[in-house]
């Protein structure tokens, strides 16, 4: 596994942007002893998941606090986490954080590194404040991923950031969505309303109301590696899985 933190200038922010990306390897260890043969040849470009952070956090907290690098060498797919700040990975005059996230960073990320830019490949996913980001960013342009993940989500921040509720009435149509959250989470009575919204609209979800969780690392640990097994995949690694 290779794991890889960069300091990027964004186009689209006018500023460096700190980013995390986590490639799996497929040949090492089976060639390492066998001289002569290439060690980083990728036979097929990487599913990727965009994972998002929660307020107050950054770029290192997901690696840091769970076993997501583990995960994703097991089931052969690249992770890419960026430091969204606190800005609730929506534009405002300061920051086009939209335009970031769907169009800059995949740009940069499917140029950059042995990842495809396929929606078939690609998901998107975070905690908290990042679920907010991912259900927000992966309804409204439900074209560039196959499938949202959001543990924890805050479905309703403050009075200035765009209503989830809004979002999902005026989509017409939306990727598999997974939706998991504790049962002693302060956020527990937004998820469930909030899910009741998309059973209302007949769109294709997993709910997972878990007892006595708390809005916790713990929990996050367990649902990115849920998460990773649900995913709906067709790449060349699909069903790549062995121990490391």
């Amino acid at each position: 596994m290779a794991k890889i933190q960069c300091n990027v200038i964004s186009y689209t922010l006018q500023r460096t942007v700190d980013i995390t990306i986590i490639l799996p390897t497929v040949t090492i260890p089976e060639s390492l002893f066998e001289k002569g043969k290439i060690h980083h040849e990728y036979p097929e470009k990487l599913p990727v998941l965009y994972l998002l952070h929660g307020y107050g956090n950054n770029h290192a907290q997901w690696s840091g606090y769970t076993g997501v690098e583990l995960y994703a060498e097991e089931r052969k797919i690249a992770v890419v986490m960026i430091s969204g700040e606190n800005k609730r990975y929506l534009s405002n005059p300061e920051d086009d954080f939209e335009t970031f996230i769907q169009k800059e960073l995949p740009e940069f990320i499917t140029n950059t590194f042995p990842i495809s830019n396929r929606k078939e490949d690609t998901y998107i996913a975070g905690l908290s404040m990042g679920g907010y980001g991912a259900l927000y960013h992966g309804l409204t342009t439900s074209d560039q991923y196959q499938a949202i993940g959001a543990f924890s989500p805050a479905i309703e921040m403050e009075s200035t950031a765009i209503s989830l509720f809004d979002v999902i009435d005026k989509t017409k149509t939306a990727p598999p969505i997974y939706i998991a959250c504790g049962e002693n989470d302060f956020l527990y009575e937004q998820n469930t309303a909030f899910v009741e919204r998309l059973i209302e609209k007949g769109y294709e979800h997993t709910w997972l109301s878990v007892p006595e969780f708390q809005h916790e690392w713990r929990f996050w640990d367990q649902q990115i590696e849920a998460f990773l097994d649900w995913i709906p995949r067709t790449d060349y690694y699909k069903r790549t899985k062995r121990s490391v």
